[in-house]
């Protein structure tokens, strides 16, 4: 099992995603579409194979052998199989539904309109794309919890990680160009003038309403939130707690179909409209105007952020002590502004870094602070930025004694690989599991035929 099961809960939100297309786009002499597998009560299909392999190869995985990519597949069905038993394993089929309906807007909001946005995705209409997103998100997480709650409890001793290193030693990865960086992000802040700017339009859109206007189609004109303004401003049975804090307040203050006063938050200014509240959940639209800050504004908060800068090259303050202080930044500033990638380290390739950042930290040492810089957060968000370079690490083979931690994820991730496998043969004879005999030439690494009808 190994390999296979990491490459399949990896890939398994972008796979699902062109399985439900199903033979839309079959051609003269395609295989007609039919029932690859079946995992207790999960389905494969033919097309979901075919698609997943086609897209794998363009983001660049080798699908050189079949068998073995079908393998994976079947591998990552069981544990979405045994999650949906698990009691343990909360059922977020409604969350995930929502969800779905939101990523399904805010991929809209990217295109001029839902037809081209469709083409785009290869989808016939707007449910059968919803239906693939809801699919991509609960096969991920379904199948991540199981494997999560498969190894838990995986550990790895030093000497284990010792073995490890020296059974594999020439076998392991290349490690490129890295560098660790710190950062302090600042978002410009706003003028009175232009903040009692922002409310105005904001209360002009609310006196339309109230005149006649429907929320819907001032949501779909004025709003800049891409999650929601396609949908007529809508959002569905969201939970106490999803929201920003300054949102949810003036939502649960509201009686149903009340509109509130212009609310501000972190995102800008909204203008929301209680729809419906059930116990826990409630359903509400808003109207977000994004505050944007202007030219005056992003250079008051340069000329900010140098005057900290120079504090910090003149030894009277720390850039530690500035991110803590003065940082806009909640994932950085509480860790003395240090940057880590998705999975987690503070080493970062250069070549994987983002434009701006290579940009800026081109040519530049270790120690060193960069000069103030602009860049744009997610959502599009405006911000000033220094960067200072903790570490510059060259190209390198794998090493024990300057890469243990990354050495010990790796026995770690083979010691969950290989607990997962046990689990999976204490599992198989429970669980039905049919394999077309279209693949009754492969050779399997896990006995799935004996526990199959073999159709």
């Amino acid at each position: 099992m190994n390999k296979n099961i990491k490459f399949a809960l990896l890939l398994s939100f972008i796979f699902a995603f062109f399985g439900a297309k199903m033979n839309a786009q079959l051609k003269t002499g395609d295989l007609v579409d039919g029932i690859a597998v079946v995992v207790g009560d999960e389905i494969i299909l033919e097309s979901d194979i075919e698609e997943q392999a086609n897209y794998a190869k363009q983001q660049g995985a080798t699908v050189a052998d079949k068998c073995e990519f079908v393998e994976s597949i079947i591998n990552n069905k069981l544990l979405i199989y045994e999650a949906k038993r698990d009691t343990l394993i909360e059922n977020r089929s409604a969350a995930i539904k929502e969800n779905a309906a939101q990523k399904y807007n805010q991929i809209l909001g990217q295109f001029p309109d839902e037809k081209t946005m469709l083409s785009a995705y290869k989808f016939r209409t707007s449910y059968e794309m919803k239906n693939a997103i809801e699919k991509i998100d609960a096969d991920n997480y379904y199948g991540q919890m199981k494997f999560g709650r498969i190894t838990e409890k995986a550990d790895v001793t030093p000497n284990e990680v010792t073995d490890f290193f020296n059974t594999y030693r020439y076998q392991l990865p290349q490690v490129n160009d890295e560098v660790s960086l710190s950062q302090i992000v600042m978002y410009p802040k706003l003028t009175d003038a232009h903040k009692n700017e922002i409310i105005a339009r904001l209360n002009k859109i609310k006196q339309d309403i109230l005149a006649g206007e429907s929320f819907e189609s001032q949501a779909r004109i004025y709003s800049d939130d891409p999650g929601s303004a396609a949908n007529g401003g809508l959002y569905t049975n969201i939970a106490k707690g999803k929201m920003v804090k300054p949102f949810e307040a003036a939502a649960l203050n509201l009686q149903e179909g009340e509109l509130s006063e212009p609310v501000e938050s972190e995102f800008g200014y909204h203008l929301i409209q209680l729809v419906k509240k059930s116990g826990k959940m409630y359903d509400a639209r808003h109207i977000l105007l994004k505050a944007e800050p202007n030219a005056d504004e992003i250079a008051t908060a340069k000329k900010e952020l140098d005057s900290i800068r120079t504090l910090i090259l003149d030894g009277k303050l720390t850039f530690k002590e500035a991110a803590f202080r003065f940082s806009d930044d909640k994932r950085t500033k509480f860790n003395a502004g240090i940057i880590t990638s998705e999975d987690g380290s503070d080493k970062m390739e250069k070549l994987n870094l983002p434009p701006t950042i290579s940009y800026q930290i081109a040519g530049q040492n270790k120690g060193d602070i960069t000069e103030v810089f602009q860049d744009t957060q997610a959502q599009d968000r405006k911000v000033v930025t220094i960067i200072k370079i903790d570490d510059v690490i060259a190209a390198h083979q794998l090493d024990i004694a300057t890469d243990y931690d990354r050495i010990k994820q790796m026995a770690l991730n083979k010691k969950k690989n290989e607990m997962v496998e046990k689990w999976v043969k204490e599992k198989l004879p429970n669980v039905f599991i049919s394999i077309n005999n279209r693949y009754k030439d492969c050779t399997f690494k896990t006995d799935w035929r004996k526990n199959t009808d073999g159709k």
